[in-house]
């Protein structure tokens, strides 16, 4: 049997795709990613909010289509949109021909079994209760993998329904975790990215105790070149894990928390337990403890409640934390969680205006991160002047100095002349984003991952066109690259 797989969503998901390929390809069935020409394909979904089903739908029509031309067998659908959508799911799209919760992941092999032999897959298991520990086959690029220390969730927010989709909050054995971090590491992956929907409350169901700093401090041990960190909930996020962070050079100084809000009345309606406070006092703490941290935080405009007060009180934080990464959403609501049913709704119409208006100032007001030097050190620096006048600098050890602003570029061996007009043009409208200047001469005699989380840059600007390799390698990162 010939078995595709496309997987939706978060990384979570992903990992749970992984799972279930090497599942299927235990069993002696071959997996491709191309859903033409396969005897069955596999949607995993998410179904977290309404642009997220929106994919998904969108995706089992696609897939449909192919079946209807004769160019792929089955479709099996699994993830959150089905756990979430068990019965309705298959009486709206009929193309469905069979459907799997998020606690029967283990269950792929029987179920595509049952699909091929003519049944119709209705499987659910107990989300409390997943095998997490199983094998996998890394989908991402070689030199970059999750380790997913953790399923399901404990938090109870007010608009979120991932509690009832993914269950209970479950760790894994630090073993189970260093063992397959091992395996990965042996297969060349130089970063580890640690997932879970809340990190930082790792262990306290298994040991009773925040286990993360312990955790970290093995991982550490093996030859990463770096380990990032997804996702740290403020509540959490105490002093003996920043002294961890601190003191490890493998952990990157980049913290995605979820922030969501920063009004008190709003962060109470969403049953956040975090206050303002408490908030503005932790980042302070992060800033002062590692030095050139990067901030990531997700933001949601347009929740119950939320009036023009609140609003600009968010705003007003946005500009003076300077968050270096953020996500903004527009709230969902989201059938089955409280905050669908609260009053004081905003109009559809608001909560996007909203949403427009933070992303343009989280844009104007982030921090410029730019990487120099030969084996490439992180430095922060502020944006000079208003958004029409702000620059973009990077030091690098030729002395290369950009100004976005002008498009000046002095240099040692990098000379303005070397850059081409329209690149010029190109950078004039990108003074907005974040920029890393690399020296193509230079670049192909360090490995990929000296060079920098790439994430952290929306375009890379090099004198010369670099090798395909790094061109592949900037693609994989969806950074654009830019060269005359």
């Amino acid at each position: 049997m010939k078995v595709a797989f496309v997987s939706l969503g978060c990384a979570k998901n992903l990992v749970n795709t992984e799972q279930m390929m090497a599942l299927v390809r235990s069993a002696g069935h071959e997996i491709t990613a191309q859903p033409e020409g396969a005897d069955a394909a596999v949607l995993n979904t998410c179904g977290f909010i309404d642009s997220a089903k929106s994919e998904a739908i969108q995706n089992i029509l696609e897939l449909a289509e192919l079946k209807k031309e004769g160019k792929l067998g089955k479709l099996l659908v699994t993830g959150c949109l089905s756990q979430r959508y068990q019965d309705e799911l298959m009486e709206e799209l009929p193309e469905v021909d069979g459907v799997m919760g998020t606690g029967s992941y283990t269950e792929i092999v029987p179920a595509l079994e049952e699909l091929m032999a003519g049944g119709t897959p209705h499987r659910f298991g107990d989300i409390d209760h997943t095998e997490e520990d199983g094998a996998r086959i890394p989908s991402t690029p070689s030199y970059t993998a999750y380790l997913k220390i953790a399923e399901g969730c404990d938090h109870r927010c007010a608009f979120c329904i991932i509690p009832k989709l993914r269950g209970r909050y479950r760790s894994r054995t630090m073993e189970s975790l260093l063992a397959e971090a091992k395996t990965l590491a042996d297969a060349g992956v130089k970063e580890l990215i640690v997932i879970a929907q809340d990190i930082t409350r790792y262990g306290i169901d298994l040991y009773h105790k925040r286990t993360l700093g312990a955790l970290l401090t093995e991982l550490c041990k093996l030859p990463f070149h770096w380990i990032r960190l997804h996702y740290l909930y403020p509540d959490d996020l105490d002093d003996a894990l920043i002294d961890v962070i601190a003191r490890e050079p493998k952990v990157l100084n980049y913290i995605d928390i979820p922030l969501q809000h920063i009004n008190d009345g709003i962060l109470k309606r969403m049953c956040r337990r975090s206050t303002k406070a408490e908030i503005l006092a932790l980042l302070a703490k992060l800033r002062d403890r590692l030095p050139g941290l990067v901030l990531r935080t997700s933001l949601i405009c347009g929740l119950p409640g939320e009036g023009e007060a609140e609003f600009e009180e968010l705003c007003e934080f946005l500009r003076e934390a300077r968050i270096e990464r953020a996500g903004i959403f527009q709230f969902s609501p989201e059938e089955g969680t409280p905050a669908a049913e609260m009053g004081d709704q905003v109009d559809a119409a608001t909560a996007e205006r909203r949403v427009e208006l933070v992303v343009e100032l989280a844009n104007a007001e982030s921090w410029t991160i730019m990487l120099t030097g030969g084996r490439l050190k992180a430095e922060s620096l502020a944006l000079i002047g208003d958004q029409t006048q702000q620059m973009l600098r990077a030091f690098h050890v030729d002395k290369v100095v950009m100004s976005c602003k002008g498009i000046d570029l002095e240099a040692g061996v990098t000379d303005s002349s070397e850059f081409h007009a329209q690149t010029k043009q190109s950078m004039l409208r990108c003074a907005k984003k974040k920029i890393l200047i690399l020296d193509s001469s230079k670049i192909d005699k360090v490995s990929f991952i000296d060079i920098a989380p790439l994430d952290a840059f929306d375009i890379v600007v090099t004198n010369t066109a670099p090798s395909k390799p790094w061109l592949d390698f900037f693609a994989d990162h969806n950074v654009e690259c830019l060269y005359p």
